[in-house]
């Protein structure tokens, strides 16, 4: 009797190929099955600096994990790609968490070129292990995949007695055969660094160490002995800087040589081993190799071992001290390397390369009754789109800078019911019974996540901050579930102090009515990276940039001054009555205003709550905004004559009128011509200047929402609106208050991104709105629904 089965495991790689074919050689043969990392993807895509990383220093290595090697990078404006094999695929772009899986399994094989078949078939087999890579096996994934720079430790080499023994490091050759420029110590001190040059030398390699300060034209440079700046040994060639060696890079890719280049960067001084202690070192270890029989594979690590023994650990922090040196030095070079393709990366090719491997197996009732199986057979099918890639003048529709914070949502569970005698609150001083979930929030989270549910093509990024704790891994792991880019969320790790994730803590009374509030968001306020936020604005280059006011007032003006230089408009949420002052900080001594004003104002939108507006009015009108003449000037285009509280009236409603929402709103215009107030129940109030040429000027249906007309020669005033949208639902069971806010921002800024107009997204915004008032979600999974409506009435117009 047969019994059939049919066992499938699916590689889904998300790949982006690299050159273009006549420029590629052997890495592409093993293309079909490579990983990359959607972060790394999308910064080769857009042409951001990208540095590859091996990991045979973490599942190999003895200088433990916490070299922060990924953080370095990013500290430098690039985009780290940890390169290795997981479970049997090759990946370029790993996590943290999945370098301390390979790592923990504590059965990862050290992979260079030879090995990567070996390892991937085996996968295919169902016989999935980890594997870190060498710098051999991390240039041709890196190559694959299509990145050009590699920071790493120290080289392998000829070794000593190699012309007998043929000891010749796989490293060498694979230089001489795959583009990759490699940032290291040059190569380990033990090793025989003459044969080694004449090696490089015939494999049609460039070898230029950094003259670190030296001048070449008064002294040596010599090629560094990874723990000693010197060799004995004249380097073949010279750059003085990282902009010298991008250019080298550059050129070499334009010629179209397929070789590798190796930068040798010597360990700074007072980290490093004087050469003639460590010669006497190094003879000593390499004796007791010969005597203990270390040879082969054994002997690189008892020398390691032994040389770490003889210089009491000394060895072991200056190794840190140059790996870290390396890969900063690397970042370095890739960002300028960016530079000189900024605009143009279009050495690459975009291939999406869709790969299903399917194992199928025949199980069977043997002669002995036992069930049998077939040996598996593979099938492997791949589709390549390839065509080249355009650059694009917004590679991101839109940019949200803004918090992600684990939430707890705890929901008292009282007796609700009128005149049972039960509290519907909380009681204080003890502890309650409630429903307590947890989910990922944060306002800029939120605004993220609800635009890109109504969005087609997924052009939403967030750039955010983690702690390198629980909370952060868990944060990190629900975007990717659920389809958020994470490339711009940064990571922190141990060495920043207050790096907790940040976290928030909702109690709320039977009615779902919020009690209390705890948030933890020091993670925002206590850490500024001026540098990355500007460099995450100009690979994104959106067409808006929506910014939550969590950050610090610096880094607020940061992104706005960044958004300014790349073309994007900019939307401010004000997140609460306390932090929606930051948008307006004391003036400087100057007493000029650092926001711009219309026609050219900083803010072009923004969506407080009534409190919120009425503390960003008043922090305004106490650090001196509406103190500046260019202020008035515009104020006084707008027209608006004694009799206007009748107008607001008519519009609003007395008590809106009388609460000063909109001549809080009116004064506020000038920095920020577009407001929209969330009323609550009472719907959203619009608020915007009118250009010159508006046509809603001339509008009959428009005209009983123009507040006023500019009587003068202002150029580009042409007068005021004011709209009330009424709520699109009164909601009785509400589940959760918590991201409604949210919800309408990332859908008014989804269809403004789209092209929409303001006054045709309110509504639309407000129903999304309603769907998260009626789920515990920060935003609604049924929000998605919504997708084709917003499509329409954006096309509609």
């Amino acid at each position: 009797m047969i019994i059939a089965s049919r066992t499938l495991s699916r590689v889904r790689p998300r790949s982006f190929l690299s050159l273009s074919r006549r420029h590629f050689s052997t890495p592409q043969q093993i293309t079909p099955f490579l990983r990359v990392s959607r972060e790394v993807q999308d910064a080769i895509a857009s042409g951001r600096p990208v540095v590859a990383l091996e990991t045979t220093i973490y599942t190999h290595g003895a200088l433990g994990d916490e070299l922060y090697l990924e953080q370095i990078v990013r500290d430098h404006g690039a985009v780290p790609a940890v390169c290795g094999v997981l479970a049997g695929v090759p990946t370029v772009g790993l996590t943290p968490q999945e370098v301390q899986t390979m790592v923990s399994s504590g059965n990862a094989k050290k992979l260079s070129r030879r090995d990567l078949a070996y390892i991937v078939g085996q996968g295919l087999l169902g016989n999935k292990m980890h594997g870190g890579t060498t710098i051999a096996g991390t240039m041709c994934l890196a190559r694959a995949a299509g990145v050009r720079v590699f920071g790493t430790g120290g080289l392998g080499g000829v070794h000593h007695g190699g012309e007998n023994t043929m000891d010749v490091s796989a490293d060498l050759t694979e230089l001489g055969r795959t583009r990759v420029a490699v940032v290291s110590s040059g190569c380990k001190g033990f090793l025989d660094i003459p044969r080694t040059l004449e090696v490089l030398e015939t494999q049609g390699v460039l070898v230029a160490t950094f003259a670190d300060g030296r001048d070449p034209t008064k002294e040596r440079i010599d090629f560094p002995a990874f723990w000693a700046r010197e060799s004995g040994t004249k380097s073949p060639a010279v750059v003085q800087d990282e902009r010298e060696a991008a250019a080298v890079i550059y050129a070499q890719e334009k010629l179209g040589l397929e070789t590798g280049m190796l930068f040798p960067n010597p360990l700074p001084k007072e980290y490093e081993i004087p050469r003639a202690e460590m010669e006497e070192v190094i003879r000593t270890a390499v004796r007791d190799a010969e005597e203990n029989g270390a040879t082969g594979s054994a002997n690189t690590p008892f020398i390691l071992a032994r040389i770490r023994e003889l210089t009491q650990e000394r060895s072991t922090k200056a190794n840190v001290h140059l790996v870290q040196g390396n890969v900063a030095k690397a970042a370095k070079i890739a960002v300028e390397l960016a530079k000189l393709l900024e605009g143009n990366p279009a050495t690459f090719k975009s291939a999406a390369i869709k790969t299903t491997v399917e194992t199928q197996t025949t199980s069977y009732v043997g002669e002995d009754g036992g069930l049998k199986s077939s040996s598996p057979t593979v099938k492997i099918t791949s589709s390549v789109d390839a065509g080249t890639k355009k650059e694009e003048p917004h590679p991101v529709d839109i940019l949200v800078a803004g918090s992600v914070a684990l939430d707890l949502n705890c929901n008292y569970l009282g007796n609700a019911t009128p005149g049972s005698g039960k509290a519907v609150s909380p009681a204080l001083h003890t502890s309650n019974p409630s429903s307590i979930n947890q989910s990922v929030g944060g306002v800029g989270h939120n605004i993220a996540l609800a635009a890109h549910k109504v969005s087609d093509d997924g052009k939403i990024r967030l750039c955010s901050m983690v702690g390198n704790d629980i909370a952060g891994s868990t944060i990190l792991a629900a975007l990717q579930d659920s389809g958020l880019d994470t490339s711009y969320i940064r990571q922190l790790g141990h060495e920043y102090p207050s790096t907790r994730t940040a976290q928030y803590v909702a109690v709320n009374d039977a009615h779902k009515n919020l009690v209390m509030a705890m948030a933890d968001m020091a993670i925002f306020s206590a850490h500024s990276f001026p540098k990355y936020w500007n460099s995450a604005v100009t690979a994104a280059k959106p067409k808006w940039l929506a910014l939550d006011a969590n950050w610090a007032e610096t880094d607020i003006q940061t992104w706005i001054e960044a958004g300014h230089r790349h073309g994007a408009k900019i939307a401010f949420e004000p997140v609460s009555a306390a932090k929606a002052r930051r948008l307006f900080p004391r003036l400087k001594k100057s007493g000029v205003p650092g926001l711009g004003l219309y026609p050219h104002s900083s803010i072009h939108l923004t969506t407080p709550n009534q409190y919120e507006l009425r503390t960003m009015y008043e922090a305004a009108k106490e650090n001196g905004y509406f103190d500046a003449h260019s202020w008035f000037e515009v104020v006084d285009a707008f027209g608006i004559m004694q009799g206007a509280r009748d107008r607001f009236v008519d519009i609003t409603s007395a008590a809106m009128t009388d609460q000063g929402i909109p001549v809080q709103s009116v004064n506020l215009l000038p920095y920020i011509p577009t407001i929209i107030t969330k009323l609550g129940a009472n719907g959203a109030l619009l608020t915007t200047i009118l250009g010159k040429d508006d046509p809603r000027l001339r509008d009959p249906e428009e005209a009983r929402y123009v507040v006023s007309r500019c009587m003068g020669n202002h150029p580009t005033v042409g007068g005021v609106y004011m709209r009330l949208f009424p709520a699109v639902e009164r909601v009785r069971d509400v589940v959760s208050v918590n991201g409604i806010g949210d919800t309408f921002m990332g859908v008014l800024i989804a269809g403004l991104a789209q092209g929409g107009k303001v006054e045709k997204l309110i509504d639309i915004a407000q129903r999304a709105a309603v769907l998260t008032l009626k789920s515990p979600k920060g935003v609604s999974d049924e929000v998605v629904g919504l997708r084709t409506e917003l499509r329409k009435v954006v096309e509609s117009e």
